[in-house]
């Protein structure tokens, strides 16, 4: 199984993102611990385009939709009062992780 890296972009109202910014990073501070399968996350913001982007890393997609569902390739996951931020609904794609850039070079990806 190869690891699957989720995004999830939000397009913010305007004057909203310091705001949407500090909700998100507290929400998902807690996710490792509560998920397994998560290998990593992180919180990317564009502040010029109005974009935040949570970019998650799963062990396989058993563990991915032990997060989000079984419907997890289409939906996305909304926290409580997310939807005040948001100018439109969230956006979810998912990538299958080929390999780490390293020293210019693409190294095999990891397995485990």
């Amino acid at each position: 199984m190869s690891v699957i890296v989720r995004t999830s972009t939000a397009r913010v109202v305007p004057g909203r993102m310091a705001a949407f910014t500090d909700y998100i990073v507290a929400a998902v501070t807690a996710f490792p611990g509560e998920n397994p399968g998560l290998l990593s996350h992180r919180v990317l913001v564009d502040d010029e385009a109005g974009e935040l982007v949570y970019v998650s890393r799963w062990r396989d997609e058993e563990a991915l939709a032990a997060f989000a569902g079984p419907a997890w390739r289409d939906a996305p996951v909304m926290l409580p009062g997310e939807e005040e931020y948001l100018l439109a609904p969230l956006r979810v794609r998912h990538y299958r992780e080929v390999g780490d850039v390293g020293g210019g070079r693409i190294a095999p990806p990891v397995s485990g």
